[in-house]
């Protein structure tokens, strides 16, 4: 049995063992090191954000049983995608293609924020209350949807190995977790770490209830595409302890916090002004 072809048959447990391992860990230093007072119940947001994970895994494997690795496997056996047609040495394309995976997920997220339609699946991300492990795997399904169509174009497009998928996939997910979660982190080291990678104190300015800071800092890896493209924020202007996470007027918790409140989100209210050229998220457009 090759790479490819382990790679392929135990995507799932692979998978599973990072998602677990990752939540354990954080969950953990939440516990024994927590950056913020928790401002709403942790049992129920736990209990609803990993209820949704659970239904949108469940969701996604019936509508795309062969997910993301099916689908870098099958364009890899007809030389489909950039780093196939060129015959890139395997390493190089393997670096490149977890980096271009990353800068696509980079712009995805700002597509989110930039279109209404999109942006009113991706405030359920935004509007937990408090932002924690759980946090970085809280989407909406249709979002997930749209998301594993984005990731399957840009692979039949870029033909990356197998492996690297399997690589990007691990750590997207990881760091999703690592970086929302409540954790209090070494200054020094965060100052360090931010220069390659999102880190907790990076990431929460993006959950601001405040416009300009939520506007910012979209990256969930790599930390480079925001400085590069001027999204870059370093602080909040009211210091991670005095700053206010969610969405303007949603905070009922059986709108933000219960799973029927989380998926019922994105259709309430009318289409308004593209969200992240709007001065204030006040919600009375949207509400």
């Amino acid at each position: 049995m090759d790479l490819n072809e382990f790679i392929m048959t135990n995507e799932k447990p692979i998978r599973l063992g990072f998602f677990v391992g990752t939540l354990a860990i954080m969950a953990l230093w939440e516990i024994i090191a927590p950056r913020r007072a928790l401002t709403a119940s942790k049992a129920i947001r736990w209990l609803n954000n990993l209820g949704l994970v659970f239904l949108n895994s469940f969701i996604i494997r019936w509508l795309f049983p062969a997910a993301a690795i099916g689908v870098a496997g099958f364009a890899s056996s007809h030389g489909w995608g950039l780093l196939n047609y060129y015959e890139v040495p395997y390493l190089i394309a393997v670096v490149v293609a977890v980096i271009a995976l990353d800068f696509v997920i980079y712009l995805q997220h700002v597509l989110v924020h930039a279109v209404p339609i999109l942006w009113r699946l991706h405030r359920v991300h935004h509007a937990d209350p408090d932002i924690d492990v759980t946090t970085g795997a809280r989407f909406h399904t249709f979002e997930i949807i749209i998301s594993m169509l984005i990731k399957f174009a840009t692979i039949v497009v870029l033909g990356p190995p197998v492996v690297a998928v399997i690589i990007f996939e691990v750590l997207l997910n990881a760091m999703a977790m690592f970086n929302h979660s409540n954790v209090r982190f070494p200054k020094k080291l965060d100052t360090v770490l931010r220069f390659f990678v999102v880190t907790p104190d990076m990431h929460r300015i993006h959950h601001s209830v405040e416009d300009d800071e939520a506007n910012s800092n979209f990256g969930f890896n790599l930390s480079w595409w925001d400085r590069l493209f001027g999204t870059y924020r370093e602080q909040p202007r009211d210091g991670h302890l005095g700053m206010t996470i969610g969405i303007h007027k949603f905070n009922k918790p059986a709108e933000v916090s219960w799973i029927h409140g989380i998926l019922s989100l994105p259709f309430k209210g009318k289409i308004s002004n593209y969200a992240i050229n709007r001065r204030q998220w006040d919600g009375d457009e949207e509400k």
